[in-house]
């Protein structure tokens, strides 16, 4: 006998970006999704278990398109004895707040067998090019490549899709006229690229928490420590124009992404975790609640941080909740006008079609 389950929720967010359904059913059979519906449409087959979570509303698993998961949001390296231990908490950490899916930005990072979460690495699985200096760095860590050959790299690519840091009008437009997927920060790069990237649907990972970091860090005199601020890390005394420059990087970003929206550009979750003071799995969250202050409505932004980054990094497993998917999705206890707050301490986890056994609501802290 197939593996039948029935959930009854109290709204769905399928990750479309169409408006939350309230008070349905879903049905999963062997996995996968085989139908949604009102709840007065329930079928009554005995037999057939029945979930109870109408107090609930079920999202998509989510996407962190930006990781760095063998390095600490608390210090710059860490010895090699300390990587793989670091690689599994970082992983578990993403898994608990429901980001099940990761791209990771070191090269050379094979994902653990059996990983509670998808992996996908620079080199082996997509392309990662620092075309640009990230924006945080006060100067470039090695030389930059020319144009030249970052046409030459993304000529080379084959089949793999090409994600490029860079900042900046020419950087961007450098980039784009070279073939690049995806763009990761765009900080400063203007109307005429946002315009560009919509017309030819380049992904955009856009890093709002970097300047956000930046800014929380820079307003710091070295008495207080934010939890998402690079002072959270390294509390001293402020730069001088820090501040000023970090305001102005969010407030620009944040208006760059409300005409990309207005636009049609494709946009994607990613913050850096692993970065100082971004951390893994929690900071999806925080990231999500920017988008939604540079005017994305929460539907969109959910799909901004599940949809967009799984088809973009081929995540087979994730994505959308609809008929003929698999029934991976994360429970958030409320009303759906608590999103995206609730998503920082889920319900549960439900993959393929039944209840994570590696979820854990209240974890065992052991010291």
């Amino acid at each position: 006998m197939s593996a039948s389950r029935f959930i009854v929720a109290g709204a769905l967010i399928d990750g479309t970006g169409a408006a939350p359904r309230r008070q349905v059913f879903l049905a999963a059979q062997d996995g996968m999704i085989t139908a949604i519906g009102p709840v007065a449409d329930l079928p009554r087959q005995g037999g057939i278990p029945i979930d109870d979570l109408s107090h609930c509303v079920l999202v998509p698993a989510l996407v962190d398109c930006s990781v760095l998961l063998s390095r600490s949001p608390a210090v710059a390296t860490a010895t090699s004895t300390d990587v793989a231990a670091l690689l599994e908490r970082h992983i578990r950490y993403c898994h608990d707040y429901g980001v099940l899916g990761v791209a990771e930005g070191d090269e050379g990072k094979p994902a653990p067998q059996g990983s509670l979460i998808d992996i996908r690495t620079a080199g082996a699985d997509f392309l990662k090019i620092h075309y640009s200096p990230s924006i945080e760095e006060e100067e470039p860590l090695s030389p930059g490549l020319s144009p030249a050959e970052l046409c030459r790299k993304l000529r080379e690519k084959g089949a793999k899709k090409a994600v490029v840091v860079a900042n900046g009008v020419q950087p961007v437009a450098e980039t784009l006229a070279a073939g690049a997927d995806g763009i990761e920060q765009g900080y400063g790069m203007g109307e005429a690229n946002l315009r560009a990237m919509a017309e030819k649907g380049v992904l955009w990972i856009p890093r709002l928490l970097t300047a956000k970091n930046g800014l929380d860090g820079a307003r710091s005199d070295g008495a207080v420590c934010c939890r998402f601020s690079q002072r959270y890390v390294a509390p001293g005394k402020p730069l001088p124009g820090a501040e000023a420059f970090w305001k102005k990087m969010l407030s620009e970003q944040l208006a760059q992404l409300r005409l990309a929206r207005e636009l049609g550009v494709q946009v994607a979750v990613g913050t850096g975790a692993g970065s100082f003071g971004i951390l893994h799995g929690e900071s999806v969250v925080e990231e999500m609640k920017l988008l939604m202050k540079a005017g994305y409505p929460l539907e969109e932004t959910i799909q901004c941080g599940s949809e967009n980054g799984a088809r973009f990094f081929g995540m087979e497993g994730l994505g959308v909740l609809t008929v003929g998917r698999p029934a991976t999705f994360l429970v958030t206890r409320g009303a759906v006008s608590q999103l995206p707050r609730k998503l920082a301490y889920l319900e549960n986890i439900y993959v393929d079609g039944a209840p994570s056994t590696a979820y854990r609501k209240n974890p065992v802290r052991v010291a």
